[in-house]
């Protein structure tokens, strides 16, 4: 016999896990009254009557039998089906899983299965089943959902149960919400047998219903024009079958119905999921607080989202309600919701994600990535109110790079659902104390600058602040010019940087904008192609003309972008003059600068030691010099005489000591290619 009394530890962690405003007393050996209840017991308030002197009416009804048809005809088996129904056929089973995973669905066909046409009738999960009988024939199942307290069944209970359903030749699934430890606690308290339902392949349920829904050759037609990866991202690894559901009707009636092309269904799940999201939302502060941050930081791990939600919520001035987990059907037992609970994340239509490896990580995003747009644009029609207090708490994003990015992207998603009136509102962003703040403008001014309804917005404000005294500001259009911020163009990067650097700005904090701007310079050549690098070298020695910053910080620079992708430099010196030209004058100017010399001698110097080797690279590098003698730049004589004074190990001394002959004798270096 089983035991009739649970361990009172596991009850305290599994009946917390299954309150939903619903009262549970659990008090093993002790006694309850009405007064303070200590010592080890639990209460919440029950929503029937008091002590139970008056049963609950018997809330009950039977199935409908479209919608049993349609659940059988769309039923894809989840794994376990054949152990589940061996289970069911003692009388009274438990089916365990978590919500939104069609738990029902799979009961329905628990209690269907060997029936053409099976009678099936629905309990109310408040219904005392101690007190509660089946009908005496004329019925093939019982389904019971929820049930608050799944331990007020006693064994004598079950007992009597189970009888009077072999009776009826019926039989009953009981359906609860999976906590930790509830299976095996059910199973020593009640002796019966206890389910996990673990939801179908998502592409499974997602062909069934397409498969019932419509002709097969035309969604056959449709899934083949789909785009590489698409399908991927209709039906990502762990949809809910009702998600997976949902993609099929949409399908059908957009795809195959309408024409429309996978990313259009796609973006019409994500705002139909957006909407839904913020409708739930809306009277939640914590729920919305989770919302924000998973349409910023979705995809990243799950403390990033927990933190910054938290954050919002301090923002509000709504965080100090205790947070309280949601219960079985997503709501909350009271107070402020636990961001990323597992009931807040299935009414935000996002999920955990455990990713395998070296360093194992928790990540929580949402199902649909693209729900994060609509949920901007419901945000800023809808609630125009907190569109101030999202660039307030999205200016300290963190340390982080990728939530620094995150944030920076989702005040441009907000600058496009506005129009570009919300980026009034950036300069307070780049101002912010928190030191991220002028990256996470600059992440905003670069994405913005790709979308025509910001663009025009974003390139004043980039020529406004390049003008500014101000650091953050001058910081954030510097951050702003690097290549994978955005849709700021060479050109436009070029032209901004140079402004920056010839601008009187604040004593304090500028050479850390110049930092900035040479790396933003290297970056760019690193990052472009042809054309963009020969746009930079092009900048670069009108610079170098300057006795200024720009001058300066082009021949500091020079010997970084030399030393990247040689093959690329070598066919550019022996087959582009323009490039060529350039490359000799920068090379020269770097050498000339005391303090650029260092590192530019030691870049040449590896060049030699590499073009010894290679025959192409030797003839490039020969080029560079026979340019350098015909420039007759004192640095490069600096550079010859400290090859020639240098040990015999010294790589290039044999180019060298030819460029040197040719400068000392004061003609034209010649070319022994």
């Amino acid at each position: 016999m089983a035991s009739e009394s649970p361990r009172a530890a596991d009850l305290e962690a599994v009946v917390a896990a299954l309150a939903d405003q619903k009262m549970v007393v659990v008090a093993p050996h002790g006694t309850v009254n009405t007064g303070l209840v200590t010592g080890g017991q639990r209460h919440t308030v029950l929503s029937s009557t008091e002590g139970g002197a008056v049963a609950a009416p018997m809330r009950q009804g039977p199935v409908r039998a479209t919608y049993l048809h349609t659940a059988r005809r769309r039923f894809v088996p989840p794994p376990c089906f054949k152990e589940a129904l061996t289970a069911v056929g003692s009388g009274i089973a438990v089916l365990l899983g978590e919500p939104g995973t069609g738990r029902e669905t799979h009961a329905l066909n628990l209690l269907a299965q060997g029936s053409e046409e099976p009678v099936l009738v629905q309990v109310d999960g408040d219904v005392n089943l101690s007190r509660w009988g089946p009908r005496p024939q004329g019925v093939h199942g019982y389904l019971v959902m929820e049930p608050p307290d799944p331990f007020a069944l006693r064994a004598w209970d079950l007992s009597r149960l189970e009888a009077r359903l072999a009776e009826a030749e019926a039989r009953m699934v009981i359906v609860l919400a999976d906590a930790p430890g509830l299976a095996g606690i059910l199973e020593d308290h009640l002796g019966m047998p206890v389910m996990r339902h673990h939801p179908p392949d998502p592409r499974e349920v997602f062909a069934t219903h397409l498969a019932d829904g419509g002709p097969e050759e035309a969604y056959d037609r449709w899934l083949r024009a789909l785009e590489p990866g698409q399908l991927d991202e209709l039906l990502p690894p762990g949809l809910p079958p009702r998600h997976a559901a949902q993609a099929a009707r949409a399908v059908l009636r957009l795809g195959v119905g309408d024409g429309a092309s996978g990313a259009e269904v796609l973006r019409h799940l994500a705002r139909a999921e957006g909407s839904a999201a913020v409708a739930r939302a809306q009277r939640d502060p914590a729920l919305l607080a989770e919302l924000l941050s998973l349409s910023v930081y979705g995809g990243l791990h799950r403390g990033v989202i927990t933190e910054r939600a938290a954050e919002f919520l301090r923002l509000t001035g709504r965080e100090g309600r205790g947070p309280v987990e949601a219960g079985p059907h997503g709501h909350s037992t009271g107070g402020t919701r636990r961001p990323s609970s597992s009931g807040s994340l299935r009414l935000l239509g996002a999920h955990g994600v455990r990713r395998a490896g070296k360093e194992a990580t928790d990540s929580v995003s949402f199902y649909w990535p693209a729900m994060s747009e609509a949920v901007w644009e419901i945000i800023c029609r809808d609630h125009p109110d907190l569109v101030p207090l999202l660039h307030q708490w999205l200016a300290g994003p963190g340390q982080e790079a990728d939530q620094i990015e995150r944030a920076g992207r989702a005040l441009a998603a907000v600058a496009v659902a506005t129009g570009g009136r919300s980026m009034e509102l950036l300069r307070d962003v780049a101002s912010a104390p928190a030191p991220p703040a002028p990256e996470v403008a600059a992440w905003c001014l670069g994405t913005a600058a790709l979308d025509p309804a910001a663009a025009r917005t974003a390139a004043d404000l980039l020529g406004q602040w390049s003008a500014a005294s101000e650091t953050p500001l001058r910081k954030a259009v510097a951050h702003a010019c690097h290549a994978y911020r955005g849709g700021v163009t060479e050109e436009q990067a070029l032209r901004l940087l140079r402004r920056l650097m010839e601008t009187p700005a604040e004593a304090t904090g500028d050479l850390s904008v110049i930092t900035i701007i040479a790396a933003a310079l290297v970056q760019r050549f690193e990052a472009g192609d042809s054309a963009a690098r020969a746009t930079v070298l092009c900048h670069m020695c009108a610079w170098a003309e300057s006795d200024g910053v720009p001058g300066l910080l082009a021949a500091l620079t020079f010997h970084v972008m030399l030393s990247k992708d040689l093959g690329w430099w070598s066919a550019c010196l022996r087959g582009e003059p323009e490039l060529a030209s350039n490359t000799v004058q920068l090379a020269g100017h770097a050498l000339n600068e005391s303090a650029a010399f260092v590192n530019m001698r030691d870049t040449l110097l590896v060049w030699c030691s590499e073009a010894a080797a290679t025959e192409h690279r030797a003839r490039a590098l020969n080029a560079l010099l026979d340019g350098l003698v015909d420039a007759r730049e004192p640095g490069f004589l600096r550079w010859l005489l400290a090859v020639e004074r240098g040990p015999e190990a010294m790589p290039g001394k044999a180019p060298a000591a030819r460029a040197l002959a040719a400068w000392r004798g004061n003609t034209p270096a010649q070319n022994t290619d």
